[in-house]
């Protein structure tokens, strides 16, 4: 139930107090004839009433008009505006959509070489899912509704293969659509007829083909994570954007079985692949899920002798994923994750969800999605420390190498992170290393000894060398990769490999406080995935580098040094590699402790504590406003950031400006007409560009999971490149993507849209899709920076705890390679709290690190500006935060303190930040209209017609009753 905010409402009647007062004026003088009319005796009567409801009928049309579109301006011209896609670039891009699938898909298994299938073959297709497939996810990554999307059975026909329409029309006419997730949608049912209403279907399929393939999809979306149990009635246990809440299931409520989770096979699921493993020698399974699934079973049926992994496809894709069953094209996708026989065995297990503080009941704020219409801070603990994803499982294999503990890889991984198969065979030879102390280079020969054209990835790890009790390092990390273009049989292609030698440095958080190279030898590999190496070298450091204040990486603007001690947390331990992971029952546990110590908890603040004026500093002098230095904003574009001009036009701007420009920026940025900065369209999301308003928007590409999977950089840009290409032609200028946040669990529902759970393979996809767009001058929301690795609570005050060491090497990671290599413009904060401060409003995380030691130009904006009790512009622009998502004047996106030194210096730089990227975007690539927008020129036209019209006839009413009157009123005489 909507509940409605009165200080909203007074916030927006305070924005359009002056067309109140103007139509308040004419609705008086409307009021004012209709009563002289209710006075006056006949024969006037009639006339004048008339006249006036003809006036009162015109003054609601300007009262409507004007005040419905005051202030909802920046939503009327976000769908006044935009421009329509080229039909050139539409088919370019589904061009570039099928090729990322073709490169993206995964071939996980291929006993017997039971694919590729024979040219024309039949196959019978099991599983509801194969009539609904996944194409992404929902929410703002979902795809948009204007194109047409290739489905898996179109997919299939396209590359040659028939299959048994039978099967499909039982699907079809069993149901006919997909569960919503995520968001407010969360139906979790798995749609799968029970076996006995398949009757003879199954056993008759055979005569139409000896071949089976078994689809299986799992779908994710923003707002809710992955339900990870059952919860004994009808429905999956999982928690939500706004809390814990149970989500539908109701569809097989009989068969469920409270042990199993979202990403296993479902009870009928099971009994299905026994009927169909019992009928078929030749079983294919087709995993279309962006989540890790468990699928351990592959290997328990000798029947199934392939599988596929077939992440979001996007609106093309499954074209792809028939050109490889049918051969036409060989996989050369590598997984971007780590597949484990069981997810409640991984580090995270115990401490992804929902925990709810019990002691901080002080702090409860407004939430009409909350139970009780109240959010309650809540946490998580990153307890696994730097061991997400392979670095536990690898590091964990080397102990157990060493004899220090006892631990079964092959018990535990089912597919490496970088794992993939091909039609054809590789051979990867290395060459020497070099290195002049700052870089290491080697080359790469890579030859195809197959029969088969295809590619191949050449994956680059490091194994620093380990202390026991030392600095936490993983035994192995991706450092570099590439992959080849397509190879005939027999031919080669040799990749030059090169990195930084100072990237192999550990983050020593309670030691230097710094990053460190340690001496040593460093194990450089070439691998076939995370665990299989195939050549290896070593790299010596003679003695240990610091990389403190007096000595920073190059990579560095500013030395990076302990900055985040707030974030650490209390009552819980980090998972420790020494003496073989001795610490892991303990410190992977649930939690144990649901209070906030008071240390913590006497910093905590949010809209029940937070005053901006306690932090004005009286020294500071006010700024220049409302100056005339003859500046417009065109001529700063490839000026400086540091150039004194800035101040200049800064100047010029008054108070109101700033406050406009920082507190509307909901799928825009505002003009201001004092500087003669345009209104910039910006849109959502990660795997499409759509204009919310006007329903104009690109193709939709595959998931984000699935271009990692190509491990191609060169299609991550190209597909960045398409959609720069895209949003030129829509007028669009800022991307609200790509994301990049880190795969820490399998079940987190927004997977689908973050690329993997190493932060280097992620890192370099998203530069490369972020220089891409560049390229067409349209600026990225890089996003969610940081820490938002989990939907469930993430508006709901959600404190994060975490270690500086993995905040730096894992978390950061991708974000850090992406700023600082390409030009992105621009990020979008993550809802959550670092420790105790909203991302939003985390100086350390926005100044420090970001401005300051990646070197970052340009402005950050918050997520939804939803208010959710933290979201204050005044808090959030005096740390870093410059530019709120808010599609209309709210008290929170609202700068209140207006008047102090202090926060309009704030505001200067907020608006600073925002006019640097806008100014270097293409809005301003060419002339630029800086006048008002087409439609309130007409509204304005509108509104002098209608005032001129309701003059003229109070005008000829009032001439009308004075000479009626006096013909009416009697003479002297007959007085």
């Amino acid at each position: 139930m909507l509940s409605i905010n009165i200080a909203d409402v007074i916030a927006v009647l305070e924005q359009i107090k002056v067309q109140l007062i103007v139509a308040g004026i004419v609705l008086a003088l409307a009021i004012i004839v209709t009563l002289v009319a209710i006075k006056i005796k006949k024969p006037l009567k009639s006339f004048v009433r008339k006249q006036a409801w003809l006036v009162f009928l015109l003054t609601l049309v300007i009262v409507v008009s004007n005040v419905l579109l005051s202030p909802l301006y920046s939503m009327v011209n976000m769908a006044m505006g935009g421009g329509t896609i080229s039909e050139e670039a539409i088919d370019e891009a589904k061009a570039l959509c099928t090729e990322i699938a073709e490169e993206g898909i995964v071939l996980l298994k291929n006993d017997d070489k039971a694919l590729p299938l024979a040219s024309g073959a039949k196959v019978n297709i099991f599983g509801w899912s194969s009539t609904n497939p996944i194409y992404g996810g929902t929410g703002s990554g979902a795809l948009s509704a204007a194109y047409p999307t290739v489905d898996f059975l179109t997919g299939l026909t396209d590359a040659g293969i028939e299959y048994n329409q039978d099967l499909v029309d039982f699907y079809t006419g069993w149901r006919t659509e997909r569960p919503t997730v995520g968001m407010m949608g969360q139906d979790w049912t798995i749609p799968e007829p029970k076996l006995d209403e398949y009757g003879s279907l199954i056993s008759d399929s055979k005569s139409y083909s000896d071949t089976a393939i078994l689809f299986i999809a799992r779908s994710g979306g923003e707002g809710a994570d992955l339900p990870m149990s059952y919860d004994g009635e009808d429905t999956f246990s999982t928690e939500g954007m706004f809390g814990a809440s149970g989500v539908r299931y109701s569809d097989q409520s009989d068969d469920l079985d409270a042990s199993k989770s979202y990403l296993e096979l479902s009870n009928r699921e099971q009994a299905l692949l026994d009927e169909v493993t019992s009928n078929f020698d030749k079983v294919i399974v087709v995993v279309n899920s962006a989540n890790a699934m468990e699928l351990g079973f592959v290997n328990e049926y000798p029947q199934i002798k392939s599988v596929l992994y077939c992440p979001g496809t996007g609106q093309t894709g499954f074209d792809g994923l028939g050109e490889i069953i049918a051969g036409q094209v060989n996989p050369s996708g590598k997984t971007a994750d780590t597949f484990v026989a069981d997810l409640f065995k991984t580090p995270t297990a115990n401490n992804f969800g929902d925990f709810d503080y019990t002691n901080m009941s002080e702090f409860g704020v407004d939430n009409m999605f909350a139970e009780g219409g109240k959010s309650y801070p809540t946490f998580v603990n990153y307890v696994e420390g730097i061991y997400v994803g392979y670095r536990f499982y690898e590091t964990a294999y080397a102990e157990a190498q060493a004899g220090n503990m006892e631990f079964d890889y092959d018990a535990q991984v089912l597919y490496p992170f970088g794992y993939g198969l091909s039609y054809t065979t590789f051979k990867q030879e290395m060459g020497d290393i070099t290195t002049d102390g700052k870089t290491v280079s080697f080359d790469v020969t890579v030859t195809n000894t197959g029969d088969v054209a295809g590619k191949d990835v050449v994956e680059v790890y490091y194994n620093p060398p380990y202390t026991n009790g030392g600095i936490e390092k993983s035994a192995a990390n991706l450092i570099e990769f590439a992959k080849t273009g397509t190879l005939e049989p027999g031919a080669s292609e040799t990749v030059s490999v090169s990195f930084a030698l100072e990237d192999m440095a550990s983050y020593d958080t309670d030691g230097n406080g710094c990053y460190v190279l340690e001496a040593g030898d460093y194990e450089i590999s070439i691998n076939s995935d995370s665990h299989n190496k195939i050549a290896s070298d070593k790299v010596t450091v003679a003695s240990t580098v610091v990389y403190d204040e007096s000595n920073k990486r190059e990579s560095d603007q500013v030395a990076a040094t302990n900055q985040f001690d707030f974030a650490k947390g209390e009552n819980f331990e980090y998972l420790s590699r020494a003496d073989g992971f001795a610490n892991y029952d303990v410190a992977t546990a649930a939690p144990t402790s649901f209070e906030l110590g008071a240390d913590y908890k006497a910093n905590y603040y949010n809209e029940t504590n937070y005053d901006p004026t306690v932090y004005n500093n009286d020294s500071d002098v006010m700024p220049t406003t409302g100056a005339d230095n003859g500046l417009k904003l065109a001529d700063l574009r490839g000026v400086d950031y540091d150039d004194e001009k800035w101040d200049l036009l800064l100047d010029e701007m008054s108070v109101a400006d700033m406050n406009t420009l920082i507190e509307l920026g909901g799928y825009e940025t505002s003009a201001v007409d004092s500087i003669g900065k345009v209104m910039t369209y910006d849109c959502d999301g990660p795997a499409s560009i759509n204009n919310n308003f006007t329903g104009q928007g690109s193709i939709g590409f595959p998931a984000a999971v699935m271009i990692a999977c190509t491990w191609n950089k060169d299609l991550a840009h190209a597909f960045g490149d398409s959609i720069g290409r895209m949003a030129n032609d829509m007028d669009v200028s800022g991307w609200y993507a790509p994301a990049t946040n880190t795969h820490r669990s399998a079940f987190a529902g927004r997977n689908f849209e973050y690329y993997s759970e190493d932060g280097v393979l992620a890192g370099w996809m998203c530069a490369n899709a972020v220089a891409g767009a560049r390229d067409h001058g349209v600026y990225s929301y890089v996003k969610h920076f940081a820490t938002n690795d989990q939907e469930t609570n993430r508006t709901g005050l959600l404190c994060t705890w975490l270690n500086e060491q993995s905040l730096r090497e894992i978390y950061l990671k991708s974000f850090e390679i992406t700023f600082k290599n390409a030009d992105a413009g621009a990020t979008m904060v993550a809802f959550n709290n670092i420790g105790v401060e909203p991302a939003e409003a985390c100086s350390a995380l926005l100044n420090t690190v970001l401005r300051g030691e990646w070197g970052f130009r340009g402005f950050a904006e918050t997520d939804y500006f939803g208010g959710y009790g933290y979201q204050d512009s005044d808090r959030m622009i005096r740390n870093g935060c410059d530019l709120m998502l808010a599609t209309y004047s709210t008290p929170q996106s609202t700068v209140t303190d207006q008047t102090s030194a202090t926060s309009v210096i704030a505001m200067r730089q907020s608006a600073k930040n925002i006019l640097y990227t806008v100014v270097n975007s293409r809005a301003y690539d060419s002339a630029v209209n800086t006048g008002l927008p087409t439609w309130v020129k007409i509204l304005y036209a509108v509104d002098a017609l209608l005032i001129a019209l309701i003059a003229f006839l109070e005008y000829k009413a009032i001439k009308k009753y004075l000479a009626q009157k006096k013909a009416c009123a009697p003479s002297v005489e007959e007085a």
